[in-house]
């Protein structure tokens, strides 16, 4: 089923980079003043695996109808009226303004469902994403439309947006998320197994396999039902380091195997058996983690190896180490030839993406964060003590939470990932990325005046 959205938002947010992104092409003029948008502009967008239609906007600003920008405005409002859902486009470096909170108002009055874009979130820029919640639209999704970041977490609050519409474009899958495909990426160094495991998996000689590497240049997706769970595999072209990739094709592949990356839920690494842990193996891992992917290490061509008793363990004692930023992630000895572990592989695919849904309750974890500053109280930084005040966990897919406290930028980061290790063993959280942002909260002494 065809659907529509807009995109609205004042002027200079990055409407129309992020009308660009979807479309694919610099359809939309963009520069660095306001207000180069004056009309609607209608393209057809592609997020993931859906197709729809998109309307970029001019910005949003207050104005008596007969001018200008009331005319724009409403533009705007017509565009609101075509529309399935909309996004709404803000500054995540500024975060809300009183002009964004007038806005919603527009947006809420509309009855469409609303997502709520915190664009230009690259590096630390996205501190402010939290503040977007006072808008009462819901939950904020980070992205940095110039560099790509953050379009799966968007393509996820779409398809909740609108669950008829994105359900339709692909049968197998239904509004209900616990019958939908789980997402996964195959990836790896290349000539690692990747093919060869997907073949085993589906039953047939679906991908082509060989002794040369490098076969696999298209990411390709296919459907696998097991034990019960459906499951969409996308098998990927090999990664190497980026100063070997010379070539322009192996270029647009490894964006390719990248990209698949972003949209998966799982990411399954195949490591050598007889090289595992390389470089580029880590790399690869850090990438995942960073875009909040769940992971899973699969040991491939486990028949090659000698299989001595603990060298399972040994290796996942190794991931604990070299991989401490998702300590417990299953690593699982596999055999695209023979189709040893291929069980114990799609087990673990399935218990980690749980894992990577999960929530936890608000009293829960503030009962936590008061046994844990009782056992290790945070330092005091420059003489003066820092306060933990309240936690609560925003969002799953990954875990997800916000520590509000004093002076969030003093508290060490050692201390912070004293928490999220705190975190991942008191609520069972092995191996899934976790995001731990401190806020400060708002003094309510601020501005007012000194009593003489």
């Amino acid at each position: 089923m065809s659907f529509t959205v807009a995109i609205i938002g004042r002027p200079n947010v990055g409407k129309s980079t992020l009308f660009n992104r979807l479309v694919g092409r610099r359809q939309a003029l963009v520069d660095d003043r306001p207000g180069v948008t004056r009309d609607r502009r209608e393209g057809e967008a592609r997020l993931g695996d859906l197709d729809f239609t998109i309307i970029d906007t001019a910005g949003l600003e207050a104005a008596d109808a007969e001018s200008l920008a009331g005319r724009m405005l409403a533009q705007t409002k017509l565009a609101i009226g075509q529309a399935d859902a909309i996004f709404f486009v803000l500054d995540a470096k500024s975060g809300p303004v009183p002009a964004d909170r007038a806005f919603a108002d527009l947006v809420r009055r509309s009855g469409k469902p609303a997502i709520v874009v915190a664009n230009k979130a690259e590096g630390r820029a996205g501190a402010n994403v939290v503040e977007a919640y006072a808008l009462g639209l819901g939950e904020p999704v980070a992205v940095s439309a110039e560099h790509g970041d953050g379009f799966a977490d968007l393509f996820e609050a779409l398809r909740e947006a609108l669950p008829e519409q994105t359900a339709a474009g692909t049968a197998e899958e239904s509004a209900d998320p616990a019958t939908r495909p789980i997402r996964v990426a195959i990836v790896g160094r290349p000539n690692s197994g990747k093919s060869t495991l997907v073949n085993r998996l589906l039953g047939e000689d679906r991908m082509l396999t060989g002794p040369e590497a490098g076969l696999t240049r298209d990411t390709i997706a296919v459907d696998l039902a097991w034990k019960g769970r459906k499951f969409r595999l996308h098998d990927t072209a090999g990664l190497r380091r980026p100063p070997r990739v010379q070539e322009k094709l192996e270029k647009l592949s490894v964006a390719d195997a990248i990209n698949a990356i972003r949209f998966a839920e799982v990411v399954v690494l195949l490591m050598d058996v007889e090289h595992p842990f390389e470089e580029q193996d880590l790399r690869i891992a850090d990438l995942v983690e960073r875009e909040g992917r769940a992971l899973v290490i699969a040991i491939s061509k486990w028949d090659l190896g000698e299989r001595k008793a603990g060298s399972i363990g040994r290796l996942r004692e190794e991931a604990d180490e070299r991989l401490s930023q998702v300590k417990g992630l299953p690593v699982i000895g596999v055999s695209g030839l023979t189709g040893d572990g291929l069980d114990r592989l799609m087990e673990a695919v399935v218990d980690i993406h749980e894992v990577w849904n999960q929530r936890v309750a608000t009293n829960k974890l503030n009962t936590w964060l008061g046994e844990v500053i009782s056992a290790h109280p945070p330092p005091a930084v420059s003489g003066r003590r820092l306060r933990l005040d309240y936690i609560t966990q925003p969002k799953a897919r990954p875990p997800s939470f916000v520590l509000f406290c004093t002076r969030a930028d003093a508290v060490p980061a050692a201390y912070k990932r004293y928490l999220v290790n705190e975190l991942r063993e008191a609520f069972d959280l092995p191996g899934t990325p976790i995001r731990l942002t401190l806020r400060e909260k708002a003094n309510p002494f601020a501005g007012r005046k000194k009593r003489k």
